[in-house]
């Protein structure tokens, strides 16, 4: 009898060091990792976004420079020149540990996995470090009707994301967003969602559906427009999914309108890395 063939899964082979700093009257600290894809000689980089709270306020200019600094020399020199450039310039207030061999599946997202366990700050510094985790319908009462709602957790945010006091992660699950959304992803999204919706993937609420808040959905907004006097109006809504597996489906414009069953609680900003064991989160088929 044939045997289906197990997936496969790629992995590469990479290095990495740690960026260290030890300030005058500082303990030395993890500050950074960078992780070298040696096949592509492409250099991975995430240094901590806390730096100007590790130094006295004379030498924090000087922190907050280092990444700007390194990405222009990373640019000049490559990866591998780079790094060997790094292992023989610094000294005393900035150090890099000796290289050590990883086998990655992904090096932008695993670079996040080295950052965590090598570098991660113990404090949580909301909207600078971290995200509040809401499930669906907190996040709907917190950003929709000024409710106070405490995050179940603070989530660690991605590398080079702007964060601001309109964003959270929650849980989401289901089929219909994938490939872009895969099922069980921890999600970041934006409440109040700002200019024209058009092509914005929203997080939807139905609360026409139960007495506790409705449902939820992520799916592509698309409108279609009428003229109405010397001003244009809605004439259809339409909800799509990226799955083709899935089917789209239209709603008149009162139905999205204030007071509506349907309301846009927030825009999907991205995927956070998926959790070794994701818990479930409301669906969004």
């Amino acid at each position: 009898m044939a045997m289906t063939p197990a997936s496969v899964v790629t992995t590469h082979r990479g290095v990495y060091a740690i960026l260290q700093a030890e300030l005058p009257s500082r303990p030395l600290t993890n500050i950074g990792i960078l992780l070298l894809d040696p096949a592509n000689d492409k250099l991975y980089m995430r240094l901590r976004s806390d730096l100007e709270q590790l130094a006295e306020p004379e030498d924090a200019e000087v922190l907050t420079l280092i990444e700007e600094d390194f990405e222009q020399k990373l640019e000049e020199m490559g990866g591998e020149v780079f790094l060997r450039f790094l292992e023989d310039t610094l000294s005393n207030v900035l150090r890099l540990t000796g290289r050590q061999g990883v086998m990655v599946r992904d090096f932008s997202r695993d670079i996040d996995k080295l950052f965590a366990r090598h570098v991660q700050a113990a404090k949580v510094m909301p909207y600078v470090t971290h995200l509040p985790c809401y499930t669906l319908r907190a996040a709907a009462g917190r950003f929709k009707e000024d409710m106070e709602v405490e995050p179940e957790a603070w989530v660690s945010a991605p590398a080079g994301l702007r964060l601001s006091e309109d964003m959270f992660v929650a849980h989401i699950s289901g089929r219909s967003m994938e490939p872009n959304i895969p099922d069980g992803s921890l999600c970041v999204f934006r409440a109040n969602v700002a200019g024209t919706r058009q092509g914005k993937l929203l997080l939807i609420q139905n609360r026409g559906t139960s007495t506790t808040g409705g449902e939820f959905t992520v799916k592509r907004y698309r409108s279609s427009k009428s003229p109405a006097g010397d001003s244009w109006e809605h004439a259809k809504i339409r909800l799509e999914p990226l799955n083709p597996e899935f089917e789209a489906w239209e709603l008149e414009p009162w139905q999205m309108d204030e007071g509506g069953p349907y309301l846009a609680v927030a825009e999907f900003v991205c995927v956070l890395e998926p959790e070794e064991e994701p818990q479930e989160g409301p669906s969004a088929s």
